[in-house]
């Protein structure tokens, strides 16, 4: 026989033994699992008589113990397995052989071995001897009892007629093909079941791990190839599923025979193990068909967000084409037919489909969140800024219609007032008594006719469009004040007394004619007027957008929070509402008061001196910070917002307000407005340059520009967690940003800073005044929206221990930050040159500010104490004070070719060398 190969021996020792693979040795039937039962529970494995037995090479033997050992539960097999080894028919020797054979190889427990010996006389005559003979030998390595036949006294003796098969002399009903083809088929489902899961949870993972696509395409192949590989697995699955309740009926199926067949043991455990890998299957198809759910959901949402965001391009390049069109639309003209003509043109534009189309995607929008969209802060912003240019197109056109409906109002009366008359007088006829009466009576025949023409009212037109009236039409209107003037004039002449004269042939005149007088030239610069026409419209428009906010917000606390106190109103709002006012609106009411009462008053003061808009926005610098506040509650409110955004409450809100938008979008007006100072201040700087009121422009720009970053920076600070001090005790804060760290410290074993040096952290730093603060970022998912990061704090350096290097060899935008006279060294490497430069100087300050605080604490101890100043100063550099007083540091910064301690002196403060330093900052 070939011996097994170490792999076949490995293969063996991985994979338990399957029927299919001993299936020959099985249908040999040299040894049998009847099913049957010792009192006690014990399995029972028969040994019928086969003549073959000896012939059976080693290795099929072993197999197949081991296969019928191993089919038995645990609890069965540890009482013991009983062995039944049938010899009647057979020689003493062979049994003798069969037993040892038994004896030396069994795998399992053994409790009992009974030996039906020879029947035959002369082979039981040898039996008898050969156990007085070797008995000891049979005591030492099993428990075998001899029996001469299997009655009563015998085998029956030891175990019960029901559980030994009829060639026992029992009643247990046992068929053996039949048994090969049970063990086969629950093994074949177990391995289906086995491989069904394998496919089902390979197929979740790749789903898993699975990038959903930038564009429509890409997205609608991916949702038909997924959709596929689900309905072939859900195939394989029925079909597993099939098998399985095939088999089990086919086992139950035998039990149902006879009325009187009772399922032993072993065929109990066959419908288990069949009813628990149905149960499996049906769990992993419950489970796999949830995870599929969510998937195909979120593929399908991922192609309506495809679908929206390609929509949104192109209604957007079609509302800038739009916004272009009527922006380069004049609204000046003229005559009347040049009027009537833009009008036309302007019509045309608002009847385009574009902001049809825009207002119909923006609702898409609305409905796209309404559903509970994975993408809700994707879509919201693109909805909002669709509506916004929508509203900005229609203000903006509303706004030409009025001008251009004004200006075709003056155009038109000015063609009825006459206003020709002047011109078409010859002067000629003006120098007798009789041409100036009759022009005297034409000149008064116009002016009754102007009263009933309203000339009053054309004049306050003309006035109040004078900005957008055309040159021509601004000497039409003055022609028409000139008449009261050639009033007076023609009557002085009519009024006096003839007296002769030689009459002089007239000179020849031409047939008169309209002429228009000549534009003087000036020789100012182009942007002369251009300029403070164009600060006034900035100012007006920074006046007339604060009135609007101002109204947005009355319309939030009287028609949203004050509703949240009407008694008609409380069965509508949602219980998770109820006392969170605050957390939905913030401090909105005090942005609200502070705008109302104060800021827009004085923008108001400064309209007609836009020079001074600068100043109102220095001298509220304090009370604008209180934006701060409002967005460091805005996650609370906006997560506040997405529980009960949708209830009635809001709705009944929306719809007595006669809102277009709901309230989220309200809410975000604040933030908005924070950020719109910023670049009107900028447009008027562009055409304030060099002119009065330019420095405090640039000093608001700069603090406007502050607070920005301060808001910014404390929505970061409000992350950060695992801090256990006070965060209001470490100052303001200065700077914060994502950099690479290594650390190199003199502590600690050297492999550890060698690793140190070449694997970088990823690290968020925060600057204070007082401390410098080491963050893990990490990003969180809530609720399905949007990661928002946190902080994660692991390290704290005090200012007043810390130093800088600005310059580390190798990379320009590395820099070190050390503590303690370089105990623990930080190389910190930024994303670009600008950020290191901002940073390196915004250290260097905060340094220098420590040093020059301990310059006037030395100064002032010299001053008390005159003898011990030099003492005193010492104290401060060598020792380390309490919290109460800054401490100098021994080490500030240094270049990287200077690494030498720049206080070492005991009295730094009057080292020549250290003041040329502090000067050089």
């Amino acid at each position: 026989l070939r011996p097994m190969t170490l792999h076949e021996i490995m293969q063996q020792e991985i994979r338990p033994l399957l029927a299919v693979d001993i299936i020959e040795q099985l249908h040999r039937q040299f040894a049998l699992l009847s099913g049957g039962r010792g009192k006690d529970g014990s399995p029972i494995i028969t040994f019928p008589e086969f003549s073959g037995f000896n012939e059976v090479s080693d290795e099929d033997f072993v197999n197949v113990v081991t296969y019928l050992t191993s089919i038995p539960s645990m609890d069965a097999a540890s009482i013991g397995f009983i062995i039944i080894l049938d010899r009647r028919k057979d020689k003493w020797n062979s049994a003798i052989t069969s037993l040892a054979r038994i004896a030396g190889c069994f795998p399992g427990n053994l409790q009992l071995v009974l030996v039906l010996k020879p029947s035959r006389l002369l082979q039981r005559a040898i039996a008898d001897v050969s156990m007085r003979l070797h008995r000891d030998d049979f005591k030492l390595k099993v428990p075998v009892r001899m029996l001469l036949s299997v009655w009563t006294l015998n085998l029956h003796g030891y175990i019960d007629k029901g559980q030994l098969t009829c060639d026992l002399g029992g009643t247990l009903d046992y068929c053996h093909s039949q048994w090969i083809h049970h063990r086969t088929a629950i093994e074949n489902f177990a391995l289906t079941v086995k491989s069904t899961a394998q496919m089902l949870q390979q197929f979740g993972t790749d789903l898993a791990e699975t990038e959903l696509p930038n564009d429509v395409q890409c997205t609608k192949d991916l949702l038909i190839t997924h959709t596929e590989k689900h309905d072939k697995l859900k195939d394989e699955l029925k079909l597993a599923i099939k098998q399985g309740n095939t088999l089990l009926s086919c086992i139950k199926d035998q039990a149902s025979k006879t009325e009187s067949h009772i399922l032993n043991p072993d065929e109990v455990e066959n419908q288990t193990t069949a009813e628990r890998l149905l149960a499996q299957l049906d769990e992993t198809e419950n489970a796999f068909e949830q995870f599929w759910s969510r998937h195909h959901l979120k593929l399908e949402q991922c192609l309506q967000l495809r679908h929206f965001e390609q929509d949104f391009r192109e209604v957007k390049v079609s509302l800038d084409g739009l916004t272009e069109t009527l922006l380069g639309l004049s609204d000046t003209g003229d005559c009347v037919a040049q009027v009537e003509h833009l009008l036309g043109d302007l019509k045309t534009l608002e009847d385009k489909e574009s902001l049809e189309k825009a207002q119909l995607h923006a609702q898409h929008g609305d409905q796209l969140i309404q559903s509970n969209h994975y993408a809700v802060d994707s879509i919201r912003p693109k909805c909002v800024e669709l509506r916004r240019i929508c509203d900005d197109l229609s203000n903006e056109a509303k706004k030409k219609r009025d001008i251009l409906t004004k200006s075709l109002e003056i155009h038109k009366r000015i063609d009825e007032s006459g206003v020709y008359l002047l011109a078409s007088q010859a002067v000629d006829r003006c120098q007798t008594q009789e041409g100036a009466e009759a022009a005297l009576q034409d000149i008064e025949r116009y002016m009754n006719s102007a009263k009933e023409q309203q000339l009053s009212h054309l004049k306050d037109l003309s006035n109040q469009y004078e900005i957008v009236l055309s040159e021509w039409v601004k000497v039409q209107m003055k022609r028409i004040t000139m008449f009261e003037k050639r009033h007076a004039s023609l009557k002085k002449l009519s009024a006096k007394q003839t007296r002769p004269v030689q009459p002089v042939a007239p000179r020849p005149e031409s047939s008169p004619k309209r002429t228009l007088p000549k534009i003087p030239h000036h020789t100012a610069p182009s942007n002369f007027f251009v300029l403070p026409f164009l600060n006034s419209h900035i100012m007006n428009e920074l006046i007339e957008t604060e009135r609007l906010y101002v109204e947005e917000l009355q319309s939030i606390i009287e028609g949203y929070a004050a509703a949240l106190d009407d008694p008609e109103l409380i069965y509508l709002i949602p219980p998770s509402l109820e006392n969170k006012k605050e957390v939905l609106f913030g401090n909105l009411p005090e942005i609200y008061v502070f705008h109302q009462k104060t800021f827009l008053k004085e923008l108001e003061n400064s309209v007609e001196k836009p020079e001074l808009v600068g100043t109102c926005f220095l001298k509220r610098k304090e009370e604008l910070q209180i934006y701060e506040k409002y967005c460091q509650n805005k996650l609370r409110s906006e997560a506040l917002w997405r529980q009960c955004g949708d209830s009635m409450f809001f709705q009944e809100c929306q719809k007595r307000l006669d809102h277009k938008l709901s309230l989220d979008a309200y809410l975000l007006k604040p933030v908005q407005r924070i950020t719109k100072y910023q670049l009107m201040l900028k447009e008027m700087l562009k055409c304030s340059k060099n002119s009065e009121g330019t420095a405090e422009l640039e000093e608001a720009l700069a603090t406007m520009l502050d607070i920005i970053k301060s808001v910014n920076d404390s929505m970061h600070q409000i992350a950060i967690t695992g801090f256990e001090g006070n965060l209001n005790d470490l100052g303001k804060l200065l700077m914060q940003g994502s950099f690479n760290v290594w650390t190199d410290h003199k502590k600690g074993h050297s492999k550890v800073k060698d690793l140190a040096r070449f694997k970088p952290m990823q690290r968020h730093l925060f600057l204070y005044h007082k401390m410098l603060l080491f963050c893990k970022k990490r990003e969180e998912t809530s609720d399905g929206h949007e990661k928002s990061p946190s902080y994660s704090f692991k390290h704290s350096l005090k200012m007043s221990s810390v130093g800088i290097t600005e310059n580390v060899k190798g990379d320009i935008k590395k820099f070190e930050i050390w503590y303690n006279g370089r105990e623990e060294v930080y190389i910190v490497q930024a994303p670009s040159m600008e950020v290191k430069n901002t940073w390196v100087s915004e250290i260097r300050k905060v340094l220098t500010s420590q040093l020059e605080a301990c310059r006037g604490i030395s100064e002032q101890t010299s001053l008390n104490s005159p003898f011990t100043q030099t003492r005193s100063t010492k104290k401060l550099v060598t020792n380390y004070p309490g919290e109460n007083m800054i401490q100098l540091p021994r080490k500030v910064f240094s270049s990287s070719e200077d690494r030498s301690p720049l206080c070492a002196d005991p009295a730094p403060l009057t080292n020549p060398a250290w003041r040329q330093r502090i000067t050089s900052l």
